[in-house]
């Protein structure tokens, strides 16, 4: 009761309070912690001081070797994951061996196109490298030397591609009267294009065809069992590059020239069975001597034509090509610059004339739907206007000899 009455007393505030009561461990189970913590210590640094870790403590990478993995299984394995991982930018799977997408911008027309570049053999020094082409049918081996590549064109014997390939063509008719020749560029990328191009088209129309493209090995071979004569476009550097880039592997004015011809081969070593090169853009390549002298010089050697497709007012391709005699001949009018049906059309009617008045004309075009669909038409009506569609050889032997 006291202490009751004397806690109700109290002033408030002022209770006193009582002291908590601790727990005490027995002195023997603190000394047993103590020893335990520092045996812990104790092994952790000898670990430390004499553990046999000759990496010190670094990260490591652990790899499990398969012994008895033949060399063509570890391929087969390989093939599957890169088939796995590669993935488009909309989550789809991409075909086997196409490990880049590039976009090509038209230097003329602005236009954008999406390609693919297959990926896979050959000792390459940029990406986009593809495999090299393997030997299409009714392509001359003579005609054919190794490159780190893959196989590139080469004279034999006093035999040259240009001549080898070139298509048939009555040379003496075409000697006797006007004459035009068409070349549609941009091919290879874009299937379905290109197809129509080789089908649609009389085998007196040139097709060139670009390096890119999941396998221009195939639809040139078909061009040329269509008797097309084919050329191979070459990138070269514009004006404006990198902002309009032609693509992997482009020729550039700011190169030395064994790496700009290394890069050739890269170009040539896509594709077989063509008479010459043509610049795939450029405008700056074209127009820079120093550039440009050692890919005549090499086309040349290798016994094939060079052709400038005309949109470079300043190039020097012609000069040079005269100076090593070689077959050569440059665009007169761009067809479908404006692509559309009357303007296609106005472009042919100057076609016609400055055929009859120097003889021989140059017309380029690509492979759009309204191109082929009014070069066509234009073609059919030619025999009675009489002017003569040559392919693009024999309009350049026309023009050297006249």
């Amino acid at each position: 009761m006291t202490e009751t009455a004397d806690e109700l007393s109290a002033p408030l505030g002022q209770t006193e309070k009582r002291p908590r009561r601790r727990i005490r461990l027995p002195f023997t189970v603190m000394q047993a912690l103590a020893m335990l913590l520092g045996l812990v210590l104790v092994v952790f640094a000898g670990f430390a001081m004499f553990g046999d870790n000759p990496l010190g403590g670094e990260p490591v990478a652990r790899v499990a070797i398969n012994e008895g993995v033949k060399p063509d299984d570890a391929k087969m394995d390989t093939k599957t994951d890169a088939k796995t991982d590669a993935k488009s930018e909309h989550g789809a799977a991409k075909p086997d061996g196409e490990r880049k997408t590039i976009t090509i911008i038209d230097g003329s027309s602005g236009t954008r196109q999406e390609v693919a570049i297959g990926a896979g053999g050959g000792d390459t020094s940029e990406p986009g490298s593809a495999a090299p082409a393997s030997q299409m049918p009714g392509v001359d081996p003579r005609l054919l030397e190794k490159s780190r590549y893959g196989m590139i064109p080469v004279m034999a014997d006093g035999l040259k591609p240009f001549t080898a390939y070139a298509a048939d063509a009555d040379r003496a008719k075409a000697a006797r009267m006007p004459a035009v020749a068409i070349v549609i560029g941009g091919l290879g990328v874009g299937a379905a294009k290109t197809v129509d191009a080789i089908m649609k088209l009389p085998p007196a129309v040139t097709l060139a065809f670009t390096p890119y493209g999941s396998d221009p090995t195939k639809l040139a071979e078909r061009a040329r069992a269509q008797r097309h004569e084919i050329l191979l476009q070459v990138p070269m550097e514009p004006y404006d590059y990198p902002d309009n880039d032609p693509g992997p592997q482009t020729l550039l004015a700011t190169l030395g020239p064994d790496q700009n011809i290394d890069r050739l081969f890269w170009h040539m070593s896509r594709l077989q069975g063509y008479v010459g090169i043509g610049n795939f853009m450029g405008a700056r390549f074209v127009a820079t001597e120093t550039a440009m002298q050692p890919i005549v010089n090499e086309a040349a050697k290798r016994g094939l034509a060079l052709f400038d497709d005309g949109t470079a007012p300043r190039s020097v391709a012609g000069s040079l090509a005269t100076g090593r005699a070689l077959p050569f001949a440059k665009g007169d009018v761009a067809i479908d610059a404006v692509p559309t049906p009357v303007e296609i059309d106005n472009a042919l009617a100057k076609l016609e004339s400055l055929a009859k008045e120097r003889g021989v004309a140059v017309g380029t075009a690509s492979a759009l739907p309204v191109s082929i669909d009014r070069i066509g038409t234009w073609i059919k009506g030619l025999d009675r206007k009489g002017i003569l569609l040559v392919p693009l050889t024999t309009a350049m032997l026309k023009s050297k000899s006249n």
